[in-house]
């Protein structure tokens, strides 16, 4: 068996296949290692609290405190893997039937899901800070929500 890009026209569903691809592989690595989902989960410091949120707000210490472990167990990663693997399997349907208004809808929503999840994690609950590991979902939520809202006419009319 062949390996397919999907048939529909624009460049949509190959980033929704590409999104999946790479978090499936995200997946896989919540389950075998906590070292990736540590370093985005990465609580300030109250001597660096993110913009916005004054030292004594936070939630959670810093991971810098030796006496602070991390909020990231094992079972929390495997549960944020199997959920990822949830959003990969839907974006990847979407990918490929792009077409259908409920696949659309479905994938939209996993990307306000996530958006939802890593700002509220960064601005309400402070288990996160900006930086690089935090970036890159921010970014592909953000843009692809946006992409999808703008595109949504052109693929399901």
């Amino acid at each position: 068996m062949f390996f397919q890009l999907p048939a529909s026209e624009g460049l949509l569903p190959k980033w929704l296949l590409m999104v999946s691809i790479i978090s499936i592989a995200n997946s896989i690595q919540s389950y075998t290692t906590l070292h990736y989902t540590r370093r985005i989960y990465t609580p300030p410091s109250a001597s660096n609290p993110p913009s916005g949120i004054p030292p004594r707000t936070l939630k959670t210490p810093s991971l810098s405190s030796p006496e602070t472990p991390s909020q990231v167990t094992p079972l929390s990663s495997r549960t944020f893997g199997t959920w990822t693997l949830l959003t990969s399997i839907v974006r990847l349907y979407a990918a490929y039937n792009i077409n259908e208004p409920v696949m659309y809808e479905l994938a939209i929503c996993t990307y306000g899901v996530a958006w939802l999840h890593f700002m509220s994690e960064w601005w309400v609950f402070g288990t996160t800070k900006w930086g690089t590991p935090l970036a890159g979902p921010v970014f592909v939520s953000t843009g692809s929500l946006v992409w999808m809202w703008l595109q949504k006419d052109f693929y399901v009319g």
